[in-house]
C-alpha cells in the first residue's frame, strides 16, 4: 500500500542513506515529503558533492522522474502541511539523525519543521523511525534514545552487516535502507535475508 511518508535528512554523516531511501520510496510509488536541515545540506555537499547553491536543481536531479510524487519542505516552513496532525501520513523517518535533532525530538522542542513534524508523529501515534549515526555515545545521547524508545519510536542505528558478504558501498547502503523499509512495513529486495541462501551457513 502506497502513501505519504516524511523523510528528514540532518547533519549527521550518512546522507546517502536518506537519499537512497527517498529514491526507493519514489520508485515504489510512495509520496515523499522531504525535510533537510541546514547542516544536512552541508553534509550533502561534503559527502555527495551536491551543489547546495542550486538546491532545486539538485532535488530534481536526484528525485525527479519517479512514479511517486516528491515534495520538498524548507526547514523553516513551520506552516507546511506536514506540520499539522490533520495532514495524513503513514509515518516519518529521520535518516541520518544527528544527536542534536534527536535531542530536539526527545524534548518536543518543535524549533523547526523537522522537530515539529516528528512531534506530530508522536502525538498522533504514527510511525517514527530515527537512524542515528554517531559514535561513541555518551549518557545524554543514550537517555534521549531511551526516552523516545519508551514512547514507541523505533531507534535503528546505522550499523552495516557483513553476513551477506557486501561487495560494494552501494550494497552496504542498501542493507541499511532495507532494514529501515522493514521497520516501515514496506516490501523490498535490497538485501539477502538470513536463510534465503545457505551457501555461507554450512561448515
Amino acid at each position: 500500500m502506497t502513501g505519504n511518508w516524511v523523510v528528514g535528512i540532518t547533519g549527521a554523516s550518512g546522507a546517502i542513506y536518506g537519499v537512497r531511501l527517498c529514491q526507493v520510496l519514489l520508485e515504489q510509488g510512495h509520496d515523499v515529503h522531504l525535510i533537510i536541515t541546514e547542516a544536512g545540506w552541508r553534509v550533502l555537499h561534503d559527502e555527495l558533492d551536491w551543489q547546495v547553491s542550486k538546491r532545486k536543481e539538485m532535488l530534481t536531479e536526484h528525485f525527479g522522474g519517479y512514479s511517486g510524487r516528491f515534495h520538498y519542505h524548507p526547514i523553516a516552513d513551520i506552516g507546511a502541511s506536514i506540520a499539522s496532525g490533520s495532514f495524513r501520513t503513514r509515518g516519518m523517518v529521520v535518516i541520518p539523525c544527528s544527536m542534536g535533532s534527536l535531542s530536539g525530538i526527545a524534548r518536543a522542542a518543535s524549533d523547526n519543521l523537522l522537530e515539529r513534524t516528528a512531534d506530530v508523529m508522536l502525538k498522533e501515534g504514527r510511525s517514527l523511525i530515527l537512524v542515528p549515526r554517531e559514535t561513541p555515545l555518551h549518557a545524554i545521547h543514550l537517555e534521549n534514545m531511551l526516552t523516545l524508545s519508551r514512547m514507541g519510536v523505533r531507534i535503528l542505528p546505522a550499523m552495516p552487516a557483513f553476513y551477506n558478504r557486501p561487495k560494494s558501498l552501494e550494497e552496504m547502503v542498501d542493507f541499511l535502507v532495507g532494514k529501515v523499509l522493514d521497520s516501515m512495513g514496506i516490501e523490498h529486495s535490497l538485501y539477502r535475508r538470513w536463510g534465503e541462501n545457505d551457501e555461507h551457513t554450512q561448515p
